[in-house]
């Protein structure tokens, strides 16, 4: 038995070898996207005089693939260059956010907050925590990109373990398990709007709650831990031990010496005002009419100032603590400190901006040609036109949106094309819409970690390279593909057994449909 398994790890190690070394041989990142870019104003060219019959039914307006080498298309190009550069989601988030951690970080708060981390968590239990931590991150938006990922690294490093493990676990928790959550997030209500939507076409005077979902979520948070913990501690860090050795001359990493009295005292006293800003922020929400509420009185909701205040937050809530550190402990003695601390932040984002330029102007021309768009609605399609059981098209949705989020990211883009095919649909199978969400969200969340065409994912390969410069896409690739196709298969199956057991998906969450000829 002990051969057969020692066979299959080989096996599986040949195959990871492969992947890496495939990928590495890409280009640098930046370039890659620019070569993304080409080839998407080619086929744009090539695709748009075909008419592929797909249609957005929540419009009924044609979708057709556009010709972005037009002159017209060419001039908007040039004249908007600027603007979807500096308008990138991950941009600012992550420069924002990384000037607060910055200060953190470089005062030597984090470094402190770590040893006490590390202090009271037994090292059997560092994944596990990670990952819910990880997981909990969704709840403050793409927070968990720019603030949890790297911490998992440092964490892991001073721990004595691989800290490129430590990124990869806390990577699967954040984006492969992005529909994993206890907590309300604004992503609920933006899916549960167009679920709604395309349920209506059905059903006109059907309503579902925007935490249809939230029951299952809370309950698939156990599952994502579990099998991150599982293939972190037994596959993929015994497999980065072996392959991909820490460079010996890294610097500017937390070292874990035992914190001095007047340390201890600067920790506390820097701990005390980021729970003093919470609190502050805490009574701030908590008036129905607070101003940090949408005009419903939603916390949650995408529309609340305090979804969109996230990442300011985070800023804040690292800046004065990290300020508060500095000077108590000694290791600030001006502002001057502060500065250098945020200006070497920001030095260490300089590669992340230059692919950030070039993947910018490759998703907008993707998501401007409509070629995402279409293979989605082809996709969808199909499935239906193949009239399978219930269970089996359950099993297909998810799958094909692990495919489709290969090449269109958002979450809510892909949900609100295809949404008006599949919730319709199996509708009128007898399940219910809240059921075709979920499947949806998995597939979704599942092939985020695979997918080069993730915002965020140039960043979790300068991540790496803090630790392992010649770290490139396709050794990240590698690592998460154990963590994908793991999660694909035991979360659809737990999918499944959930639907088979009748348990409530979220609330107000039924599978009884009128069954519709």
């Amino acid at each position: 038995m002990e051969k057969i398994e020692g066979k299959a790890k080989l096996s599986l190690d040949r195959f990871l070898d492969f992947i890496e070394k495939a990928g590495n041989k890409l280009p640098d990142p930046a370039m890659l996207f620019l070569i993304l870019l080409l080839i998407t104003w080619g086929l744009s060219a090539v695709l748009a005089p075909i008419n592929f019959n797909a249609f957005d039914q929540m419009n009924g307006q044609e979708i057709r693939v556009i010709n972005l080498l037009t002159g017209e298309k060419l001039a908007a190009f040039l004249s908007n260059m600027i603007g979807i550069f500096i308008n990138f989601p991950p941009l600012g988030v992550v420069l924002l956010a990384m000037l607060g951690v910055g200060v953190a970080e470089h005062s030597g708060f984090i470094n402190a907050g770590l040893k006490y981390l590390l202090g009271v968590t037994p090292k059997m239990l560092l994944t596990p925590i990670l990952v819910l931590v990880a997981i909990v991150s969704h709840t403050a938006a793409d927070a968990g990109y720019v603030l949890v990922i790297p911490l998992g690294g440092v964490i892991f490093y001073a721990a004595g373990r691989h800290p490129v493990a430590g990124i990869a676990a806390a990577f699967a928790g954040v984006s492969g398990g992005f529909s994993a959550n206890f907590i309300p997030s604004s992503i609920d209500p933006l899916i549960q709007s167009y679920t709604q939507s395309a349920a209506q076409i059905i059903q006109p005077d059907i309503s579902l709650n925007p935490l249809n979902n939230i029951i299952f979520t809370g309950i698939s948070s156990l599952i994502v831990i579990a099998v991150v913990w599982y293939l972190t501690d037994r596959i993929i860090e015994p497999r980065l031990n072996r392959s991909l050795k820490i460079d010996k001359d890294i610097v500017d990493i937390p070292k874990m010496e035992s914190l001095s009295q007047k340390e201890k005292r600067a920790f506390w006293l820097a701990f005390g005002t980021l729970l003093l800003g919470l609190v502050l922020l805490f009574f701030w929400v908590l008036p129905e009419d607070s101003a940090m509420r949408d005009a419903d009185g939603a916390i949650t909701s995408r529309y609340a100032p305090l979804m969109a205040s996230i990442v300011p937050l985070i800023f804040i809530l690292f800046w004065i603590p990290g300020l508060v550190y500095g000077f108590a402990s000694g290791t600030y003695s001006s502002m001057k400190n502060m500065i250098e601390g945020m200006s070497k932040s920001m030095g260490s984002m300089s590669h992340y901006i230059v692919m950030a330029f070039f993947c910018a102007l490759f998703i907008n021309a993707f998501t401007e040609s409509k070629i995402g768009s279409i293979a989605a609605y082809k996709g969808a399609e199909f499935l239906q036109s193949l009239g399978l059981p219930a269970q089996i098209t359950i099993v297909g949705i998810v799958i094909l949106t692990a495919v489709v989020n290969l090449f269109v990211g958002s979450a809510s883009a892909k949900w609100a094309l295809i949404s008006p095919v599949f919730v319709p649909m199996l509708m009128q199978l007898g399940i219910s819409p809240d059921l075709t969400q979920a499947a949806y969200r998995v597939g979704d969340s599942v092939s985020n970690i695979i997918t080069p065409l993730l915002p965020y994912f140039p960043l979790i390969v300068v991540f790496c390279q803090k630790y392992v410069k010649s770290t490139g896409i396709g050794t990240l690739v590698s690592i998460m593909i154990p963590y994908s196709l793991t999660l694909l298969v035991v979360w659809t199956l737990f999918l499944l057994l959930y639907w088979t057991l009748g348990i409530p998906l979220g609330l107000q969450s039924t599978y009884e449909f009128v069954m519709v000829k």
